[in-house]
């Protein structure tokens, strides 16, 4: 299968265009995907899933083929405009899989609008910690954007395009080096680069990841959660799992081994074994009104 078997749709959210790709028939599993990325990079996953579930992909505004509005980049308003989305599809509750970035707008979804996620997936997720990955932190210092049209040309991307599918031809694959280029070729288109300075600088700082869920956890203590973490992120480091599974008791940790920051494309079979077995083994969480009320008087 190729991105042919997964072809972009669109709809209109607030006047702006949402790209998304939906397969498969069956309960809901939205996909979000990281900071740079689009609703490819859960090709590989989809492939798998899509016998036995709907799986939805959205690319956030600002990245993908969706619209790149100025506006409100932050993890409220990705989370807010995820719900509209869901409901312009007619879906009224849905699985919430959130990679880095997208696990911090998942994360977001569920603390905004709980009586929605059946479950909280967490991959490698944003919003667990402050630290985070070197380079990030410094695309959001000050004038950082005028060095990118140097740093990002766009022959490069072209060239890295060319490269890539001459090693694909001779059987020489990288999924996590080939999630890596995908972000850099898209930043090496200058709409991509707004929305991306205007997204990272919504949650990271100079000094690190300037959002953070931790004290708002206790929120999903009874909603079904997975963490997935590979033990060799680079980028968001592996303690920040287990921070955060001490803290929700009732989460299921899975740590990855050998992987790097994307468990979903490095090893797709691994990664949707361990979700199928969390999605077989726990029931859709249910809230109503008046447990949310005293699960926040209560603080947990």
């Amino acid at each position: 299968m190729t991105v042919e078997d997964f072809p972009v749709e669109h709809v209109t959210l607030h006047g702006e265009r949402v790209a998304y790709r939906r397969a498969g028939q069956g309960p809901v599993l939205l996909l979000l995907h990281g900071i740079a990325g689009s609703s490819k990079t859960w090709i590989p996953a989809m492939r798998l899933l899509q016998h036995d579930y709907t799986v939805i992909a959205p690319d956030f505004l600002g990245h993908g083929e969706s619209a790149k509005p100025h506006g409100d980049y932050s993890l409220g308003n990705h989370a807010s405009n995820t719900r509209d989305f869901l409901d312009v599809l007619d879906i009224e509750r849905a699985t919430i899989v959130g990679q880095s970035f997208g696990g911090g707008v998942a994360l977001q979804f569920a603390y905004q609008f709980p009586e929605i996620c059946e479950r909280l997936v967490l991959v490698d997720a944003g919003g667990l910690g402050r630290e985070v990955n070197l380079m990030l932190r410094l695309v959001t210092l000050p004038g950082a954007e005028y060095v990118f049209p140097v740093v990002f040309p766009a022959f490069a991307g072209r060239y890295g395009r060319s490269v890539a599918q001459f090693l694909e031809r001779r059987g020489i694959h990288n999924p996590a080096a080939g999630e890596i280029w995908s972000s850099y070729e898209s930043l090496t288109d200058a709409t991509n680069r707004r929305g991306f300075v205007r997204t990272i600088r919504a949650v990271i700082d100079p000094g690190g990841q300037s959002v953070s869920a931790v004290t708002r956890l206790y929120l999903a203590a009874h909603m079904p959660t997975l963490i997935v973490w590979g033990d060799r992120d680079k980028i968001i480091p592996v303690e920040h799992a287990h921070q955060a599974h001490a803290v929700m008791p009732n989460s299921r940790l899975a740590v990855m081994e050998g992987i790097g920051h994307f468990p979903h494309a490095e090893d797709p079979a691994g990664f949707v074994e361990i979700l199928v077995d969390f999605l077989h083994t726990t029931d859709p969480s249910s809230f109503t009104r008046e447990e949310l009320r005293e699960l926040r008087r209560n603080g947990g």
